[in-house]
């Protein structure tokens, strides 16, 4: 019924005990996992979960906190490993200006980089963005200018004209635990307003476990709770929205249908 479009399975938290994890998301009712990542080292390790897990996807990508850290990761060398019939995304990247990991300058070199990956192998870009809307969407702007490509805005939270300017670009949005948070009044807001033919969920796993299990370690299993949430917000059935965010999924993330 769910699709948990963003899962770090290979992160600490959740590899000591990675079959466990994947047996509770699929009673749970997951049945597809997108394994994200973001640093070059985890790659193959990444790669050959998907191998062994049929239901597991991987990307390849660099965070933008990483970015510093891999000034030699340019889109050739994404494409190189994205040609793996398991590897159904580039990302994630994007930019972090709250952190500060990475030099800015740098974060947007790369961040380049992965959008030419992205139109060259037609793999959609999962971007991520923290206080720095403005820069991201002049980014995505200018770059589609060179050029279609796909994407997702991951783990939303930002202003809803950010948003606007997402989906306009034909991006979708998709919506984390964090929707569930008490704090989120804004998050559920935007949310409740993204239309359903754009929207998807995920869990950021091990991070930002929603209500009913804050302060845990998030795993794919909770993307259902994130499903039961949003759902009521918007007034539909947990049954439609998983229907409709997998259907999302499965359209933007066409490898994943071969």
């Amino acid at each position: 019924m769910f699709v948990d479009s963003h899962c770090h399975l290979n992160y600490k938290g959740l590899v000591e005990d990675q079959a466990a994890v994947l047996e509770r998301a699929r009673a749970a009712g997951v049945d597809t996992m997108l394994n994200i990542s973001t640093r070059e080292r985890e790659w193959d390790e990444i790669v050959a979960t998907a191998e062994r897990e049929p239901d597991v996807w991987a990307s390849i990508g660099i965070h933008p906190h990483e970015a510093d850290a891999h000034p030699d990761v340019d889109m050739a060398k994404l494409i190189a490993r994205a040609a793996h019939p398991r590897v159904i995304a580039i990302g994630e990247t994007g930019l972090d200006y709250y952190y500060d990991h990475s030099d800015r300058d740098r974060q947007q070199l790369s961040f380049r980089s992965h959008i030419a990956a992205s139109r060259q192998t037609g793999l959609p870009l999962i971007v991520h963005t923290r206080d720095a809307e403005a820069d991201t969407a002049e980014i995505l702007t200018d770059e589609m200018g060179k050029g279609a490509f796909a994407g997702v805005i991951h783990c939303f939270t930002a202003s809803a004209s950010f948003g606007q300017i997402a989906l306009d670009l034909g991006f979708y949005i998709s919506i984390s635990g964090i929707v569930t948070f008490k704090n989120a009044k804004h998050l559920q807001e935007v949310a409740s307003t993204i239309p359903e033919d754009r929207l998807l969920i995920e869990t950021d796993a091990p991070f930002l476990a929603p209500v009913p299990h804050r302060g845990k370690t998030g795993e794919p299993a909770f993307v259902a709770d994130t499903a039961r949430f949003l759902s009521a917000l918007r007034g539909v059935s947990v049954e439609a929205l998983g229907t409709a965010t997998a259907t999302n999924f499965h359209r933007l993330f066409t490898k994943a249908m071969s």
